[in-house]
């Protein structure tokens, strides 16, 4: 029993198990394109451990119109591209909905 704890906790840390409640299949990934980007923000995430996490963000900053986010789990962190002003506080509370914390946008 301790080697099968050890090995399903050896792949939550390494993002590749479920966790968060989002079992064995994570939300399908949200690409998003956006024709004319005129900038981007970096937002720092707490809480995201696997692709589940990293594609629920995903998701739910690209429902914002004109913003198209793509996170990297391992900075713990969004890239949001817009083709539009949108202020931070729309984007933290994209984030914060899906269920994470917005440590700080620059």
């Amino acid at each position: 029993m301790i080697i099968v704890g050890l090995r399903s906790g050896k792949k939550h840390f390494r993002g590749e198990g479920g966790c968060c409640g989002g079992g064995s299949k994570p939300v399908p990934k949200q690409d998003k394109k956006l024709q004319n980007v005129i900038s981007q923000k970096i937002v720092s995430i707490e809480g995201m451990t696997c692709d589940h996490c990293k594609n629920w963000v995903e998701k739910s900053i690209n429902s914002i119109d004109g913003a198209a986010a793509k996170v990297d789990l391992k900075k713990k962190e969004a890239i949001v591209s817009l083709d539009r002003e949108i202020s931070d506080e729309i984007i933290r509370a994209a984030v914060e909905k899906a269920g994470y914390r917005v440590i700080e946008i620059r």
